[in-house]
């Protein structure tokens, strides 16, 4: 698959982000969805056919992408981008235009670890992809308010926090997630890169 986004980060390696392919990935975002870490992902107990169900619909749509990151080649990260505009977040604070939607979920530390400013690096990658090659003024976020290590991690990034939200339900093919506490938090491109 064609890379959307290639970026080397001194001290970190390079980075790749191309299009989730839903059945080829399957596997792999099935073993990252289905762990316990991944609770708040919301897709904990499904099967492989039901997660690349999901990435399928979700192909069809102009206004949800998945991405698969990887880092010096070994699958780093899940991205997904959204307009916040058709999405249930949208009807929970004042979409801008520019804004764009992301959810991240990290591929498991390997034996030793995650490496010291690991997921900074990444953060810095994707920030640059979403904000300078989509060209989008600021970025939305929506994790669970009970995920205070990915909360104090955007924040770290720059990320500021904006109201907590009850997010309603969604049916997704063959899913049902309940209803979400979500902490949104933003980052404006001005902030981000400054200057």
């Amino acid at each position: 698959m064609t890379d959307l986004h290639v970026q080397h980060v001194d001290g970190y390696g390079t980075v790749r982000i191309r299009r989730l392919d839903p059945e080829g990935d399957a596997d792999l975002v099935h073993a990252w969805a289905g762990d316990e870490r991944a609770a708040f992902w919301g897709m904990n107990g499904l099967t492989r056919a039901q997660v690349a169900e999901v990435y399928a619909h979700m192909d069809t749509l102009d206004t949800h992408h998945a991405h698969l990151v990887a880092v010096d080649g070994e699958p780093a990260a899940l991205l997904q981008t959204y307009e916040p505009s058709a999405d249930r977040v949208g009807e929970c604070y004042d979409v801008r235009p520019g804004d764009l939607g992301v959810h991240l979920l990290l591929a498991p530390a390997g034996p030793a670890g995650a490496r010291p400013g690991w997921t900074a690096a990444l953060l810095t990658a994707i920030t640059t992809y979403v904000l300078v090659v989509l060209d989008r003024r600021r970025i939305v976020i929506d994790p669970d308010v009970r995920n205070a290590k990915a909360i104090a991690r955007f924040e770290r990034q720059g990320f500021e926090r904006g109201p907590a939200v009850v997010l309603p339900e969604v049916d997704l093919p063959d899913v049902h997630l309940p209803e979400k506490h979500a902490q949104l938090a933003f980052l404006d491109r001005a902030a981000a890169f400054p200057g």
